[in-house]
């Protein structure tokens, strides 16, 4: 097992780790959570080298998909960069890319009936307004689950806060920052049910943020 111990804090700057061998020739990824059976839980982030492609295979408890560089394809179609994509529990594809591609991947872990298929092309999507400064673009949300990408402005501090249910971020562009760090593009934090912290940034940044799908703990 990889970082699957919820109760505690994950910190992973993603662009410091060497790339890994898949199964598949010319697909490469970096581990950033998993379990040992196959398949199983699993967070990583995952590199297409040009033409190259993965078998068939099904999503038992679903895929999510961050498509971060480059085209990704299966055969419903092709996403570029800033793509959002949620394949539910037992669909199945075969992936690919043709030019290349880098993606964030999150297999086998939606609830048994988040059945949605979505896809979202972030970059033709308007903004909300948020909190203070921030602009919001909610993706997907199911019972205590919320995806958004959230756009902190220069100088924006937010509120201090604690995060029911778990909070789970990948810095897409930008440094974001708390009183426990500080995080630069491609890292990613995953913090505990009950976890807090007061965030802020120092340049316009840019974030993929995940809450409340992580284990409750009562007692």
């Amino acid at each position: 097992m990889l970082n699957l111990d919820f109760n505690k804090q994950v910190v992973i700057e993603a662009a410091q780790m060497a790339w890994m061998d898949s199964p598949s020739a010319g697909v490469l990824r970096k581990p950033l959570a998993r379990s040992e059976d196959e398949p199983g839980h699993v967070t990583s982030i995952v590199k297409y080298e040009k033409g190259a492609s993965f078998t068939a295979h099904p999503h038992p408890m679903g895929e999510e998909i961050f498509v971060l560089e480059g085209i990704f394809s299966d055969e419903t179609g092709d996403y570029g960069a800033g793509t959002y994509i949620r394949n539910p529990p037992g669909s199945r594809h075969t992936p690919f890319s043709k030019e290349g591609c880098t993606i964030f991947v999150k297999l086998n872990q939606f609830s048994e009936h988040d059945d949605q298929f979505v896809r979202i092309d972030t970059n033709s999507t308007l903004w909300r307004q948020g909190i203070g400064g921030l602009q919001v673009m909610p993706l997907h949300e199911y019972e205590h689950e919320h995806v958004a990408l959230v756009k902190w402005p220069a100088k924006e501090v937010f509120q201090a806060h604690r995060h029911f249910g778990g909070e789970e971020i990948l810095v897409l562009s930008g440094e974001f920052c708390d009183e426990h760090g500080r995080y630069p593009k491609n890292t990613w934090m995953r913090s505990p049910h009950l976890s807090q912290h007061h965030p802020f940034v120092e340049e316009e940044t840019v974030i993929l943020v995940k809450t409340g799908h992580l284990p409750v703990v009562i007692g």
